[in-house]
């Protein structure tokens, strides 16, 4: 079973759910602020994709955080920070259950799903 993860309300994720249903895909959305999300799934991911990949520094979330904490991040305290702050995982993450995806692309959705 396929998972999206994210926040309904984001546009990337709009659109993520779109191309799924356009094209025939059945998915399961996983909304990280109303089903949360556990230590150590975001620990394999961060083992598998890198926190750098999921981090997401062009956002609101990343933008109000203290210069000191933008300046000294690694992967321990980005972990820290996304736990803390879901938003603040690069969206969406896309999980076919043998691979895991980072945002969204509509040709990387058809070469993966297609």
């Amino acid at each position: 079973m396929i998972t999206l993860y994210g926040i309904p309300n984001c546009d990337t994720i709009k659109k993520a759910r779109k191309w799924l249903e356009a094209n025939d895909c059945d998915y399961q959305f996983h909304d990280f602020r109303k089903d949360g999300l556990q230590e150590q799934q975001l620990k394999s991911w961060v083992a598998e994709l890198g926190w750098e990949v999921l981090l997401n520094k062009r956002g609101t979330t990343w933008r109000q955080q203290p210069d000191d904490i933008k300046e000294s991040i690694d992967e321990a305290s980005a972990i820290e920070l996304m736990l803390e702050y879901p938003a603040m995982i690069k969206r969406p993450v896309l999980d076919t259950g043998a691979v895991r995806k980072v945002g969204f692309k509509d040709t990387e959705y058809a070469a993966l799903l297609g």
